[in-house]
């Protein structure tokens, strides 16, 4: 069995395939760009991280299919993390192809513009709220040491708001799906069946919830939202970002509620076993990944996702009348009402 991440360009859905490009140095492995025949060339789902090597990998695998970078004529980008967005900036750069962006992705990337820092500065304003502020000391520091591409990061041609899009010969509904960023678009091909989610919907993991500049905005809540708004549209072939296709819309999002199910129903618990207590103490009690491993296994900016979900799973509680908080300059504090 070919694993997903196999380079080439692999048919998914008549005239789509979809096109892994390698991550460097992250335990994703690589990002799934998916290329759309239109009657016109070419459209993307999402760019790919701008490397080295990415370019040559993008042009190798659609030439492996009959297709050229040049025929590429539009990118919609599902959310503006640097893995999904820098090489349609780069493809755009070189030849002229459109990018297209949730209009809801503009304050952060305007943000990122302005500060020109790898640094996440809202994750590290969680850590603190979350009593760790050493944690988002060590973060910080391995942060800045990275170089930031300034190249990879211009604005793009338009803002989208939700609803149909005519690429060629094709329709897309781009739908707006909060949680993973504010601004994260999927787009549905009721035509044909099939669902490009980005980092909405993953097949064997969990999205990081609110890895984004900006204001802390309930992210969780809107992202539970996300999923339930997912199955109240059509089902659709799964086309995720990560990991492979097969799975349905629908019973990875039924999954994914229940997985947070069970998660709010732990930090209920450790809130009860523990009582007033910061977010960080809540995320050490519990265990992580699929293999629940304890928080000391995780590395640093694993140890930081981590931290932040659980504050986010704090914030529902709050925000359900289940639990209570307490501001305090050494991080909030959380107990059960």
């Amino acid at each position: 069995m070919v694993d997903w991440d196999e380079p080439g360009a692999h048919e998914v859905a008549d005239g789509v395939f979809r096109v892994p490009l390698r991550l460097p140095n992250d335990g994703l492995h690589a990002v799934n760009v998916y290329a759309m025949e239109t009657g016109e060339g070419l459209a993307l789902v999402d760019g790919g991280w701008r490397t080295s090597t990415g370019l040559e990998e993008l042009s190798s695998a659609l030439a492996s299919v009959g297709h050229d970078v040049t025929s590429i004529h539009d990118i919609y980008v599902t959310h503006v993390h640097r893995d999904h967005y820098t090489l349609a900036v780069e493809l755009r750069r070189h030849f002229g192809t459109r990018v297209h962006l949730g209009r809801d992705e503009a304050p952060g990337l305007h943000e990122l513009l302005e500060i020109a820092t790898n640094v996440p500065i809202t994750a590290l304003r969680q850590l603190r709220r979350s009593g760790e502020e050493d944690l988002a000391a060590v973060v910080r520091v391995m942060t800045e040491s990275e170089e930031f591409d300034a190249d990879g990061w211009e604005k793009p041609d338009s803002w989208l708001d939700p609803g149909e899009l005519a690429v060629g010969t094709r329709t897309l509904d781009a739908v707006a799906t909060p949680g993973h960023t504010k601004g994260h678009l999927v787009y549905h091909d009721l035509d044909a069946r099939i669902l490009f989610s980005g980092d909405h919907l993953l097949p064997t993991i969990t999205p990081s919830i609110g890895f984004e500049l900006g204001d802390w905005e309930l992210p969780l809540a809107n992202y539970l939202s996300s999923l339930e708004s997912t199955l109240a549209r059509p089902d659709a072939l799964l086309l995720p970002a990560h990991g492979a296709p097969g799975r349905t819309a629908h019973a990875r999002a039924t999954e994914l509620l229940e997985h947070h199910d069970l998660r709010l129903a732990a930090t209920v618990r450790v809130l009860d076993e523990l009582g007033e207590v910061v977010a960080g103490r809540v995320a050490r009690a519990l265990t992580w990944t699929r293999r629940h491993r304890r928080f000391d296994e995780l590395d640093s900016f694993n140890q930081m996702i981590a931290t932040c979900e659980t504050i986010a799973h704090l914030d529902v509680l709050v925000d359900r009348g289940q639990a209570q908080v307490q501001d305090d300059p050494d991080g909030a504090l959380f107990s059960l009402v």
